[in-house]
């Protein structure tokens, strides 16, 4: 049976007979079978075309072994039936067209149907669920209220984030405002991949690592609490932040049955501040898929010695993978991470 899963399993802090993996973005560029269809499409055109969509989340799991699927699409597909104009251009990434600015622009942005407005993401997670066949458990996931949030005030990515944090502190009651139809948005979002058939959520709050504790407990705290308490209830729910060492315990508090931390930090005291509560994903460098196999293996063992064979770790990289990581090594990864961890 599925429940019973090493992923699952570990999502629910059960013991395992080995710890399970997974990669951030393991549906992806440094694989030659999804350069071949993006040559042929472009990346929205991909993300909203089932079959395809499908295809490219199927890519990894045979030839890398790893322990759960995550369903391919974007995070920001969400936004555009919010009223938001987006473009995937080339070199630059996600570009949005009519960025927020005040409180009349959050006013015009819509509450979402997913099922008539992204049915597309559901009819990838109906497809994969039936080629998956029971194997491994399938991954739903959505952005953050407040990555999303960034990007739509910054018009894209950002290094500094400042147009975000002006609105923040200068126009905190806009922001909340925001932040609430957001929240609204992926709580729907992730319900309605549940339905479809996801077997786990995460959350991906990407860019929140630029604040401070203080401004993440008054901006972002409350909005991500809302979210992980509207979810369905007994689908174990993943909330990872990049660059987020000083906010795992309000991260925790906003909610999360696993942690997802990157590798700025040791597992062993990331597990020390969160506690036995919570299980823990991560957190190999992801550079380091492209050092010396010993090397790798050797840090792949010390991640595995500070996790200490506590129930809920699930190994995985402390962000997506990069597209010029040799596949060879991503499933060499796969391959040393379950040898080492066998109990």
């Amino acid at each position: 049976m599925i429940e019973n899963s090493v992923f699952l399993k570990a999502c629910r802090k059960e013991v395992t007979e080995y710890t399970p993996i997974w990669l951030m973005r393991q549906a992806g560029r440094y694989m030659k079978e999804y350069r071949a269809i993006r040559k042929k499409v472009d990346f929205l055109t991909m993300c909203k075309t089932p079959e395809l969509a499908a295809e490219v989340t199927l890519q990894p799991i045979e030839k890398l072994g790893v322990d759960a699927a995550i369903i391919f699409a974007d995070i920001l597909l969400p936004l555009e039936p919010m009223g938001i104009t987006l473009e995937f251009t080339k070199g630059e990434g996600p570009v949005i067209h009519n960025p927020i600015r005040n409180e009349s622009d959050i006013n015009q942005l819509r509450s979402i149907e997913p099922e008539e407005d992204v049915p597309f993401v559901l009819e990838t997670v109906e497809k994969v669920r039936k080629e998956l066949d029971g194997k491994i458990p399938l991954i739903g996931f959505s952005g953050s209220p407040f990555t999303l949030a960034s990007y739509m005030i910054e018009g894209g990515h950002s290094r500094n984030f400042v147009k975000t944090k002006q609105l923040m502190y200068h126009y905190s009651r806009s922001w909340h405002h925001l932040m609430e139809k957001l929240a609204e948005t992926v709580t729907a979002y992730l319900n309605a991949q549940i339905k479809a058939g996801v077997q786990a959520v995460q959350l991906f709050d990407t860019w929140v690592g630029c604040l401070s504790p203080q401004d993440y407990a008054e901006f972002v705290l409350p909005h991500s609490r809302s979210i992980f308490k509207q979810l369905e209830k007994g689908i174990p729910a993943i909330h990872f932040a990049a660059d987020s060492s000083s906010l795992l315990g309000l991260m925790q508090k906003a909610g999360g049955d696993v942690i997802g931390i990157d590798w700025r930090i040791d597992l062993a005291v990331a597990w020390e501040r969160l506690g036995s509560a919570v299980g823990i994903q991560g957190n190999l460098d992801p550079a380091m898929l492209f050092a010396p196999l010993p090397v790798m293996k050797d840090r792949v063992r010390g991640i595995l010695e500070s996790a200490a064979n506590r129930p809920g770790h699930i190994f995985n990289l402390g962000h997506g993978i990069l597209p010029q990581t040799p596949v060879e090594h991503a499933k060499a990864l796969v391959e040393t991470v379950h040898e080492l961890s066998r109990r």
